[in-house]
């Protein structure tokens, strides 16, 4: 099957390097607007042949739109007015921009609204691997609403990934991924912030940040060219669980000014919780 892949970064390389070596794409045809990004995928194999979009959707059995989501927004709606018998899937961190892009298109059949739960703070070609998605879980949203033939090609797609599809409304993905991934960023850029503002001294941070410290901001060096439309799109949900986060914030800095070390326990233990969930305990 030849694919195109229009938005040569971190997921979109990442799955044309695996589908090649799972035989699945025939030939990989790449799309993108920077000319940096599109000379390195070339040199590092991900993609065959660098092509403007029409040509792209024309010689292509497969379109994988996986640019930043508020680009997407907008390609969406053009590419579903070229294909004929094409299919085409976005990777984009929320989804109803999307679906409401092609709310009532023609072609709507023809598209499969995606979300492959895995990421790191690298982007650009370079950043693609091979080893990226197995175990992962691929979220389909509005599945009925897509032709059956494009679904289950899109399915097998994600399975030979080594992933495991999830299907959900998209209205309640972009809620749950507002909880589970973006307020990680947010908090992520904030306390990188915070720390940067207030310590000057740049060998301290290198020299006495903890692992502890590094896991928690490693997000901070994501691309704020990704990350600002998905908070843009997100932006109700965001500010949900922003105010949320902030809620709990304001309790922690209550018990320690006013020395409530009991409660401060409770918090605590109370988040202590979480292990269960992420560990898949009962």
């Amino acid at each position: 099957m030849k694919i195109a892949v229009v938005g040569l970064g971190l997921i979109g390389g990442s799955m044309a390097l695996v589908l090649k070596q799972k035989g699945f794409a025939t030939k990989v045809f790449g799309v993108d607007n920077q000319e940096a990004h599109t000379l390195k995928a070339l040199e590092l194999g991900i993609v065959d042949e660098i092509t403007n979009l029409d040509d792209a959707i024309a010689n292509s059995d497969l379109i994988i739109l996986s640019a930043p989501v508020s680009a997407c927004a907008t390609l969406l709606p053009l590419v579903l007015d070229q294909v004929k018998h094409q299919i085409v899937l976005d990777t984009g961190s929320t989804k109803m921009s999307l679906l409401d892009a092609v709310k009532g298109h023609a072609k709507r059949g023809r598209y499969i609204a995606t979300h492959p739960m895995w990421g790191t703070e690298f982007s650009g070609p370079e950043a693609a691997t091979e080893d990226a998605f197995d175990g992962r879980a691929n979220v389909i949203c509005n599945a009925t609403e897509s032709d059956k033939d494009a679904l289950a090609t899109v399915e097998h797609l994600y399975t030979l990934l080594g992933m495991y599809n999830v299907y959900m409304e998209g209205k309640d993905h972009d809620v749950h991924v507002a909880y589970v991934s973006h307020i990680s960023h947010i908090t992520s850029f904030a306390l990188a912030n915070t720390v940067l503002e207030k310590e000057k001294e740049e060998n301290a941070i290198f020299e006495l940040a903890s692992a502890g410290f590094e896991s928690t901001v490693r997000l901070a060096k994501s691309s704020p060219a990704m990350w600002m439309p998905i908070f843009k799109q997100n932006k109700e949900n965001v500010l949900d669980v922003l105010n949320e986060h902030i809620t709990q914030l304001r309790k922690f800095k209550s018990c320690i000014e006013k020395e409530n070390w009991a409660y401060l326990t409770e918090l605590m233990e109370n988040a202590n919780k979480i292990k269960h969930v992420l560990d898949r305990e009962e």
